[in-house]
């Protein structure tokens, strides 16, 4: 498999970052201010955060906010309120140490959007614990980029990786920037304040034990929280596995590949894929190359938007499988068969309707976004190490598809504009730890690929590691990796992972050509 050389790219970084495993209040980074002088957070019982839709799990919960200082190291200083829902157990009393979530992005909202799989709600024996992270809709400093949501509706039309592209998204990220920067400490909005934030709730709301799941950049929050807080967690779940140790721009490629070459090994599998589409793979490289050189414009009717005008080039195709393709993955084969033959609206119409939906804008936390990704991860690699990463997943794109990171496109030009300080150099430390731990992955997941739940596992003694087949990012929304994680956190020494055994990828559709 082509992923695990890019793996070899990366081996380095364990042999220079060395292990961490701290105890419980060591400060998460080397140089950071004690939380010794800061007054304890309070917890203040109160309604339910307004949350743009509904969201039914919050109904009889206990809410409420916690009070934490902005910025550690001023004491006292300002602070600011993180909105708190305990969702009851439905066996009173618990008889289960409570669960708390930690979301991804970084950007998106535990309350607002919690990742709990409804048929698997797992509170039938603890108490679920949500909180929106600093810097998200429902604190007190949400940090949303309307702006950055416009430009991304925009983007469809826009040529994917020119300069002018860049340009017009490095304006938008300084245009949040010079909006917030005058009354917000953007620096402040990091996963060092964050694990402090976690275990400030911990301690106010009387938990000595909690378990943990994380999803996404909630798995980089909750290896560095791990490395702090251990003797407090009973067990802790990561779910699309994302290590502060490699997170960067590079490391993005290999998610990307994996998920590519599991996909067309499934259609090889499937007879009536292999037959019907005998040379996907070759047709979508092919398709970059010639796409990004002489780009398709067409126009798609997006329900809710109307008719929008859509640029496909190259790295329009490999950002559209990335996020689209692998969670609509049964359209993957004829969507690129129908592009080869001149048919590009199934593409442009699931690319439109991903990036133009009018209610996305405002809902993700751009500006916490920025101030993680521009303090912990871009700051850590080179433009080099970069390229490097890009040409060992796909050697055949031509060198403006390599240039730009799957999902990060001109985030480093961006985090220019963003201004924030480099975070000290032990937030990239791996994470060692003995404590119960699931690692759960999806072989479609183009984002966080397995690969990665394979890295930080080596370092997690009593680690259980699973791939869901034909899941993508975000494998809690699956009912096999719903099934896991209840089990795990039921019994973390032997938790039932049967269903992965008998789970398949999804059938491919098969279309007759066309005209």
């Amino acid at each position: 498999m082509r992923y695990r050389n890019q793996l070899a790219v990366y081996a380095f970084v364990l042999l220079l970052v060395g292990a961490a495993c701290g105890t419980p209040n060591t400060p998460p980074d080397a140089g950071a201010p004690s939380t010794v002088a800061a007054p304890p957070a309070e917890f203040l019982d109160g309604p339910c955060a307004t949350t743009p839709h509904p969201v039914p799990i919050l109904d009889g919960a206990r809410c409420g906010e916690l009070v934490v200082p902005v910025n550690r190291s001023e004491p006292n200083g300002a602070t600011l309120r993180l909105a708190v829902a305990v969702i009851p157990s439905q066996i009173q009393p618990p008889t289960s140490d409570p669960l708390v979530f930690l979301m991804g992005g970084p950007g998106q909202d535990a309350i607002a959007d919690p990742p709990i799989n409804p048929d698997y709600p797992l509170n039938r024996t603890r108490d679920l614990i949500l909180m929106g992270q600093r810097g998200n809709l429902t604190s007190s400093t949400p940090m949303a980029c309307p702006e950055i949501d416009r430009f991304y509706a925009r983007r469809v039309g826009l040529p994917y990786n020119a300069p002018s592209t860049g340009a017009e998204y490095v304006a938008a990220v300084r245009e949040c920037h010079d909006r917030l920067a005058p009354t917000t400490d953007l620096s402040a909005f990091n996963s060092t304040e964050s694990t402090y934030d976690l275990i400030d709730l911990r301690k106010a709301l009387g938990i000595a034990k909690w378990n943990v799941f994380s999803h996404s950049y909630g798995t980089d929050l909750a290896l560095i929280y791990l490395r702090h807080d251990a003797d407090a967690i009973a067990s802790i779940a990561f779910d699309g596995v994302t290590p502060p140790s490699v997170a960067a721009l590079g490391w993005t490629w290999a998610s990307a590949e994996e998920a590519f070459d599991n996909m067309i090994e499934a259609c090889a599998a499937q007879p009536a894929c292999a037959q019907r589409y005998p040379d996907l793979e070759a047709t979508f490289l092919r398709l970059v190359g010639d796409l990004e050189a002489n780009p398709l414009t067409t126009t798609v009717d997006v329900p809710g938007v109307g008719p929008t005008t859509v640029v496909i080039d190259g790295g329009m195709l490999l950002n559209w499988f990335v996020p689209v393709a692998t969670h609509l993955p049964a359209d993957f084969p004829a969507a690129i068969d129908e592009l080869a033959h001149g048919n590009p609206d199934l593409v442009a119409s699931q690319w439109a309707a991903a990036w133009t939906n009018p209610d996305k804008v405002g809902f993700l936390a751009w500006g916490l976004t920025l101030s993680i990704w521009c303090r912990e991860w871009v700051p850590f690699e080179t433009v080099e190490d970069q390229l490097a990463a890009a040409n060992a997943a796909f050697p055949e794109f031509p060198d403006s598809v390599l240039a730009q990171a799957p999902q990060l496109p001109f985030l480093r030009e961006g985090c220019a504009a963003w201004n924030v300080p480099k975070a000290p150099d032990s937030i990239r430390d791996t994470t060692t730890s003995d404590v119960p731990s699931l690692v759960l992955s999806g072989s479609y997941d183009g984002q966080t690929g397995a690969v990665w739940g394979d890295y930080i596992a080596k370092n997690l003694s009593r680690s259980t590691v699973v791939v869901v087949a034909g899941a993508a990012h975000g494998v809690y929304a699956e009912p096999c990796g719903a099934e896991i994680i209840a089990s795990f956190f039921d019994n973390p020494g032997n938790p039932d992972t049967s269903c992965a055994d008998t789970t398949r990828p999804p059938a491919y559709d098969i279309r007759p050509p066309g005209p």
